[in-house]
């Protein structure tokens, strides 16, 4: 194989590595967490997760699926929830009809 295909093959292998949430994240300046946890963040926030999932752009049932382990969050939902946790208040003002 040429130098040029495999740097193509290994940008293709990273990108889907990366994609599937297993790179490292240290090459990408981000850090996505592998686990959230749903119900601490909505508990400390003091809501339903009907109230929970209406404020922050989730379905309730989505929500209960992840509470319950019956579905997995994807990388961008882990990413959403950490900053949720971090800084509701920013997701809120982002989020708000102008």
């Amino acid at each position: 194989m040429s130098k040029a295909g495999s740097r193509i093959l290994q940008g293709a292998r990273e990108a889907l590595a990366y994609a599937k949430g297993e790179a490292e994240t240290a090459e990408y300046g981000v850090h996505i967490p592998a686990e959230v946890d749903v119900r601490a963040i909505r508990q400390k926030l003091g809501l339903s997760q009907k109230a929970f999932a209406a404020r922050y752009g989730f379905s309730a049932g989505r929500v209960r699926d992840w509470e319950q382990g019956r579905s997995n969050i994807d990388a961008p939902s882990r990413i959403l929830l950490t900053v949720i946790e971090k800084e509701p208040e920013a997701v809120e003002r982002a989020l708000s009809a102008a």
